[in-house]
């Protein structure tokens, strides 16, 4: 596949993929909002559903516009502009790696593996997050990109079914 065509929307535009687009880069500013704290001391994560699910629609470009403007909110919220580059990360590395047709979860799982380094970097000699706090986000957005991804690799053929693509 030639790199233009990697990084191209891959999509005819209409009002329903202009309006998912739109929805799905401004929606985990809501979602991320929402953060259930579970038994084991996790935090139960939701923005990157959205992320995710950008990147399999729109490719490299939909999950940067997802992770790019979808983490205003998280990033203000946390006082960390580094959340955004994390989540520009995972959407375009999702996006290339799905238009390779690698399985979703694998996808999410190399796009998460390559997104760890600037996260671990950048929360603790920039942001000066405590080890142990680090180590806890790292397996909540493991356990949660991964249970996201399954979510999204099960729901892809209706998801583009509603959006006609």
């Amino acid at each position: 596949m030639q790199i233009k065509n990697m990084f191209s929307f891959g999509v005819d535009w209409n009002y329903k993929t202009v309006s998912m687009l739109v929805f799905l880069a401004i929606i985990p500013n809501f979602l991320g909002m929402i953060n259930v704290t579970m038994p084991l001391g996790f935090k139960v994560h939701f923005f990157q559903l959205a992320i995710i699910a950008a990147a399999m629609i729109y490719g490299p470009m939909g999950g940067l516009m997802s992770g790019l403007f979808g983490s205003i909110y998280s990033a203000i919220i946390m006082n960390n502009p580094y959340i955004i580059g994390g989540n520009i990360i995972l959407g375009i590395v999702t996006g290339i790696l799905l238009r390779k047709k690698i399985h979703t979860v694998l996808a999410v799982l190399i796009a998460f593996a390559v997104q760890l380094p600037w996260l671990i970097l950048t929360d603790f000699y920039l942001v000066h997050l405590p080890v142990h706090v680090i180590k806890a986000i790292i397996m909540a957005l493991l356990i949660m990109n991964t249970f996201w991804a399954l979510v999204i690799h099960y729901s892809k053929r209706h998801i583009k079914r509603i959006i006609g693509c």
